[in-house]
């Protein structure tokens, strides 16, 4: 995708104007400790939604508010999660920490969409881990363009080094890394779709490709990658677009 193509993605998706919640869920007593909540009240599966920004208190769960709203349209109960962030409390572990909160907050299975860093987040969400943590009614997992590789995130520099700035920088870096790193730690026994445009600019295809290839090694369960050709970073998370109408089929689907 040319510059001008990512650019009007980006600017479709910030152009919508947020869209207000039906009530707001506290998790925690730090201010970003919240959750919006949208949609039917039932006791089904509600879809935890989570946002990107690289991690970054700059960003917030603001811009996918639309998409919260216009999933609740379609008969989805929707949570979605604020947490904290590089430069306001967070970085790692603590907002990993604060999205496994998140999800046992809503007291219902989930299933967890994560966009970008919110990807990232969502993956780690359906690792098997041995330090036991991760929520317990984690139905699957669907990660759009997520950071699903650190080691190569920070190889190529994204967004001005945010992975060093989310992980922080001094002793205990790389078990810090290999702490957070998605690649290092495949699905355990919950189901992920990775869902990746190629034309992708903010967080190249290529991550998900290895993250791919590091659960199909590892001998586990092995996400599917759904790659949309010349789609770029927003495209998914935008209602009204194709890219988005696939994310709800996925949803849809068993």
């Amino acid at each position: 995708m040319s510059g001008a193509g990512a650019a009007h993605e980006e600017t479709a998706l910030l152009g919508l104007a947020p869209e207000a919640p039906d009530a707001t869920l506290t998790y925690g007593p730090h201010p970003d400790q919240v959750i919006d909540l949208y949609g039917p009240r039932n006791d089904g599966p509600v879809v935890l939604l989570l946002h990107g920004g690289f991690w970054r208190a700059a960003y917030d769960r603001t811009h996918l508010s639309p998409l919260a709203a216009e999933l609740a349209r379609h008969g989805l109960p929707v949570a979605l999660a604020e947490y904290r962030r590089a430069g306001a409390g967070g970085g790692w572990p603590r907002t990993y920490e604060d999205v496994v909160a998140a999800a046992a907050a809503v007291e219902r299975p989930v299933v967890a969409v994560g966009h970008s860093a919110g990807g990232h987040l969502a993956l780690l969400l359906a690792a098997s881990r041995p330090d036991g943590r991760g929520p317990d009614a984690l139905l699957r997992s669907i990660a759009v363009a997520p950071v699903a590789d650190l080691a190569r995130a920070h190889e190529l520099g994204l967004s001005d080094g945010a992975v060093a700035e989310f992980l922080g920088a001094g002793p205990g870096w790389a078990d810090r890394l290999a702490a957070a790193d998605p690649v290092r730690w495949p699905p355990g026994t919950v189901s992920v779709t990775v869902l990746h445009g190629t034309a992708d600019a903010e967080v190249p295809v290529e991550l998900s490709r290895r993250y791919v290839r590091a659960a199909a090694a590892a001998g586990g369960t092995v996400p599917l990658l759904r790659e949309q050709a010349g789609t770029g970073h927003y495209a998914h998370v935008t209602p009204g677009t194709a890219a988005f109408r696939v994310l709800l089929a996925t949803l849809r689907s068993t």
